[in-house]
Parts: C-alpha cells; sequence; structure tokens
C-alpha cells in the first residue's frame, strides 16, 4: 500500500550510514521471480474479471440495483483498481527494489492504495448500517439511490483528503544502482509524521470499520438467529428471514476475508515503524512479497463469495460466462434476474359479510379485477368501504413494502 513503507527502502538507511554498496541484496533467481510472477498474475486476473462482472451485474439488471447492492458496486469498483493500479507495479518494484516508473506514478502510487482501501471498507460498513436499519429498524425511511450516491461520493472524497500527505511527500531517489520511491516525511522515516500517519491510517481504514460492523452484524445476527420471530409465522415471513439471514452470511463471509487478509500486512509495517532494521534482514523480502500477496488477493475474493453464497449473482455470472461450453443459464436463471412480481388485485365482495380480500401474485402488467369483472377506472377511484381489519394479503410482496403480518419490509437481495 506504501512504497515508503516497503522493507527493501532499507538500503537508504544503509547509503546515509556510508555503508554504500554497488549490489543488490534483493536481486532474485529467474524461478523465484516466476513464481511470483504467476502468483500477482493469478489476483489481477481472478479480481478484475470478477469485479467487472459483479459490475456489470449489477448495473445491467434492474432488479439488482438497491442500496446493498450500489455499495457493492463501488467495493468492486475499489477492488479492480487496486489490482489493476497497484499490484503489479507495488510487485515489480518489491522484485528487485528498483523504481521504474517516475515521480508522477510515484506519487500515484503511495496516494491511490489508500484511497481504494478507505473507499472498500467504508463500502462494506455502508452495507452493515443498511442491513442493520433494514432489519432491526424496518419502518424507519431507507436510503435512496440518490442519498447512496451521495455517500458513495463523501467516502471518496474522505479518501482522497486522508491519502494527500503520502502523495504530497513523495519523492524518487536515486542511489547508484537504483532509483527509489519513497515518502520524504519532514522528520524522516519513524519520526512522529510518519508514525503518527501510519497508526491514524491502519485507525481510520481498518480497526474503527470493522468496529462499526462488528457491533451492526451482532446486533443484526442476534435479531435474525437469537429472539423468537415476531408476528404470523408465514410461509412469505420465513422466506423474509431467511433471504435476509443469507445477505448477512454473505456480508459477514466478505468482511471476515478482507479483516484476514489485510491484518498481516498491518502488524509488519507496525513492528516495522517501531523497529525499522527489520527492512534490513535478507529474508524479510520474500515475507514482504508474501503479506503483500495475500493483502492484494482480498481484491479477488469478493465475487466468488457472491457467486457461491448468492443465487442472483450466481445467474448473473452463469449468464455473463454462458459463452463458455460447459455453462448453462436456464430460464429459471432468467427470471431470477429479470423478473419482479407484482399484485394482481382480486377483490370479492360478500353481501352477507364485510370481508374484503386481495389476491396475488401475478407478472407484472396483469390488470386488477372485482368479481369476474376487470378493475375500472371509477373503481379504482372509488374509497373500499370496508373495514381495514378485514383486508387480508396473500402472496409474495413486491421489495420495498410492507408485510401486513408483521410490519417488515422484504429485504432487497
Amino acid at each position: 500500500m506504501d512504497t515508503t513503507s516497503m522493507p527493501l527502502t532499507g538500503t537508504t538507511e544503509w547509503l546515509e550510514d556510508g555503508n554504500e554498496t554497488t549490489g543488490n541484496q534483493f536481486q532474485q533467481s529467474n524461478w523465484q521471480v516466476a513464481l511470483w510472477a504467476i502468483a500477482y498474475s493469478l489476483i489481477i486476473l481472478v479480481s478484475v474479471t470478477g469485479n467487472v462482472t459483479v459490475i456489470w451485474i449489477i448495473l445491467a439488471h434492474r432488479r439488482m440495483r438497491t442500496v446493498t447492492n450500489y455499495f457493492i458496486v463501488n467495493l468492486a469498483f475499489s477492488d479492480v483498481s487496486m489490482a489493476t493500479f497497484n499490484t503489479l507495479f507495488n510487485f515489480v518494484y518489491a522484485l528487485h527494489n528498483d523504481w521504474y516508473f517516475g515521480l508522477d506514478y510515484c506519487r500515484f502510487q503511495n496516494f491511490f492504495p489508500i484511497t481504494a482501501m478507505f473507499s472498500s471498507i467504508y463500502s462494506m460498513a455502508a452495507i452493515s448500517v443498511d442491513r442493520y436499519m433494514a432489519i432491526i429498524h424496518p419502518l424507519k425511511p431507507r436510503l435512496s439511490s440518490t442519498s447512496t450516491r451521495v455517500v458513495i461520493a463523501l467516502i471518496w472524497a474522505v479518501a482522497v483528503l486522508l491519502a494527500f500527505p503520502q502523495c504530497y511527500y513523495s519523492v524518487t531517489r536515486f542511489y547508484y544502482p537504483r532509483t527509489v520511491c519513497l515518502v520524504d516525511w519532514p522528520d524522516d522515516y519513524g519520526g512522529t509524521h510518519q508514525l503518527s500517519y501510519q497508526l491514524a491510517v491502519i485507525l481510520l481504514i481498518y480497526l474503527l470499520p470493522l468496529l462499526v460492523m462488528l457491533v451492526t452484524y451482532s446486533l443484526v445476527g442476534r435479531s435474525l438467529w437469537g429472539g423468537a420471530i415476531p408476528g404470523e409465522p408465514s410461509d412469505h415471513y420465513h422466506n423474509q428471514i431467511t433471504a435476509k439471514r443469507k445477505v448477512v452470511k454473505m456480508m459477514v463471509v466478505v468482511v471476515t476475508t478482507f479483516a484476514l487478509c489485510w491484518l498481516p500486512y498491518h502488524i509488519y509495517f507496525i513492528l516495522g515503524s517501531f523497529n525499522k532494521d527489520i527492512y534490513k534482514q535478507h529474508y524479510i523480502q520474500q515475507v514482504y512479497l508474501a503479506i503483500f500477496w495475500l493483502a492484494m488477493s482480498s481484491t479477488m475474493y469478493n465475487p466468488i463469495i457472491y457467486c457461491c453464497l448468492n443465487q442472483r449473482f450466481r445467474a448473473g455470472f452463469r449468464q455473463a460466462f454462458s459463452w463458455c461450453p460447459f455453462i448453462r443459464f436456464s430460464e429459471e436463471d432468467k427470471t431470477e434476474l429479470q423478473h419482479t412480481n407484482t399484485f394482481r388485485v382480486t377483490m370479492t365482495r360478500s353481501y352477507h359479510g364485510d370481508s374484503t380480500r386481495t389476491h396475488g401474485p401475478s407478472n407484472s402488467g396483469s390488470r386488477p379485477s372485482i368479481g369476474s369483472r376487470p378493475l375500472s377506472q371509477k373503481d379504482l377511484r372509488a374509497p373500499l368501504r370496508k373495514h381495514p381489519a378485514s383486508l387480508k394479503t396473500h402472496g409474495p410482496h413486491v421489495a420495498g413494502t410492507h408485510d401486513t403480518s408483521s410490519g417488515a419490509k422484504l429485504l432487497e437481495t
């Protein structure tokens, strides 16, 4: 994430101590370079393919355009950007500690990874808060599409501000026979500025959002799994609970994977901030490459998790890769992505009792009717003269409407 903090920049410390050397103790053999190249290429290939497909699935299908999925689009964009603009260039630099890409890209390389990581983890935090509001407070107003875009823009704005110091202090320096890219802090590496910034970054882009997600998902989990189901135990309500549990499980797996992938990386740099001599060890290059690979691999797991744990994303992946001979995109998958249930309102009036029933579901476009005749415009305008308590609703609801048996909103998945 930060080329300054890479272990290989310890060479500059030797130069400052007068122990200049024309050699490069971090030079690797061809077979080591080949193995690491394959490993990092796998991340880039899977991450770009998977996350671009996730973005397409959500934006190309109206049914997938929910608040949660808009944040997933932002998360996927952050991950694919990280894989494209950071993984390859940082890997090339880590191989021999030689920066080939100039000052402008050095600044960008120190700036963008923090921005993308901030966007990723706060998109996850926003999803956790959205799930909390939808499940714990279902009757309160939800974020609109416009509000969701504003939140996403705000996330990126704060991310840019947080990463700006890395860009501002980035420099390239030539130490024969190599060029290094680093952040030239006012009081040098390991000083108050660098250490304070490093701890602030770890707090803001790792510990704080993980704490928010731990609290929100704990409360959601207690509501979905720990207590009795309120309201009438109808099949429809049980289906709602099942759908909510599946989405929460999927997001908990995403968050846990992210946390585990980045934990060694943050521990590594915390240790290095207090004892920079570890960056001078010959073995540290292999340790760093392994830790950095694990952190960057977090960008490729989410599409796999979505495909395995969510039926609609699985259908979307089948559609996207239906050109492959061993993948079949069925009518059921097409219905899962495109079909939306609505009501066909059928009202039966009894002259012997005050009862009015509404039956469904039907496909979109069906005309409502009273008894055996179609419902006219006059009928639609006329108020029902029945007692509200006698109105019963059957069948599945449209996403975002209220469940009359429980008062809970249907989960958008």
